[in-house]
């Protein structure tokens, strides 16, 4: 079953050979492995189970061996136990099986973590003792005539030639699941590097978003700007108009003065003075509300200008927020790449 880990490697204790061998391509090797060498040939998984079709097992083993349900259990537990050894070195282990037939355990090895096994052997090293196998026989449960005429079908091989197909399985079967393995992981990477660009697609997205939203606080806060200036310029003109109230105050005061002068006690042209500077004082009073409620404007218009610029910087600090997203990201895609590259040199010096 293949297995991530939290930092997206595959987890090898998890990991079948069914997962990175093809096992109807180990079907064939095999079939014509067995041929070839003239020895039977199974591979099991991690747990035992069978994941190929049984190669030239002879007639010794399935007519009768397996026939015995105690011959079928102790045909298990010397695979069991042939295996755990293959696994405990890492190398093919040969030895006599139960019923004195020479078996083979490859073991098939990824990262040091075994996921399978090659079996085989059902070999004779010489001429058979009668004897031994009319006692298995009597052991399980058989026929003696019956499993002394099925050991005799079976040719006799050197030890060397048993050590050798031992050997070739191991190397063959370890390197369709090394090649299998590394196919896996370049499959792993190339969806995380899939993953990394859409992450990259939605970051610039959202930047282009984001660039949208800016323009569109700029332009608001040029017209807040454009207004505050229109304000000014009518503060201006209300000034110069108050100026030229002071003014005109200022010149009727001295008229005021050369009239009482003149008048003596009378003191007519002062209702003219006092009336004056009563509707100067009125325009000076209306004056002064006009700039009151331009304050007002001033300050309205001043705090919207706040509140788009701190909606400016906060949309700013999202984009540089983004930009630190599409870092990252990136720097993930260039750490993938290298281990890309660094496993296609391993496999080029394999």
């Amino acid at each position: 079953m293949i297995k991530l880990l939290d930092h997206e490697k595959i987890d090898l204790k998890a990991l079948e050979i069914t997962d990175i061998v093809d096992i109807v391509l180990l079907q064939k090797f095999q079939d014509n492995f067995a041929k070839g060498m003239n020895c039977a040939s199974v591979t099991v998984d991690r747990g035992g189970n069978p994941v190929t079709q049984p190669s030239s097992y002879t007639k010794f083993c399935t007519e009768f061996i397996h026939k015995s349900t105690i011959g079928d259990r102790r045909c298990a537990e010397s695979h069991h136990q042939m295996g755990l050894e293959a696994a405990k070195t890492g190398r093919p282990c040969i030895g006599n099986c139960h019923a004195g037939l020479i078996d083979f355990a490859a073991p098939v090895m990824v990262g040091g973590e075994l996921v399978g096994t090659v079996l085989g052997g059902q070999c004779l090293a010489g001429s058979p003792d009668e004897e031994i196998y009319r006692k298995t026989a009597q052991e399980i449960g058989v026929s003696e005539d019956g499993l002394v005429n099925a050991v005799h079908e079976i040719e006799a091989t050197k030890s060397e030639r048993i050590s050798a197909a031992a050997e070739v399985l191991f190397i063959v079967v370890n390197s369709l699941a090394q090649s299998g393995y590394t196919r896996l992981q370049l499959e792993t990477i190339a969806k995380r590097l899939a993953g990394k660009f859409v992450e990259i697609s939605a970051t610039l997205e959202e930047l282009a978003s984001s660039s949208q939203s800016i323009m569109g606080e700029q332009e608001d806060l040029n017209q807040e700007i454009a207004q505050i200036g229109k304000f000014n310029a009518e503060i201006g003109n209300i000034l110069t108009l108050i100026n030229k109230i002071a003014m005109n105050t200022k010149i009727l005061g001295i008229n005021s003065s050369i009239e009482a002068a003149h008048a003596g006690e009378s003191g007519v042209g002062f209702a003219v003075v006092a009336r004056e500077i009563k509707n100067l004082s009125d325009n000076s009073k209306e004056t002064a509300n006009e700039i009151s409620l331009l304050t007002e404007k001033i300050k309205k218009s001043i705090s919207e200008t706040v509140t788009h610029s701190e909606v400016t910087l906060s949309t700013s600090h999202e984009q540089a927020k983004a930009l630190e997203d599409v870092s990252n990201a990136v720097q993930q895609i260039v750490h993938l790449a290298d281990e890309l590259d660094n496993m296609l040199k391993d496999k080029d010096e394999l």
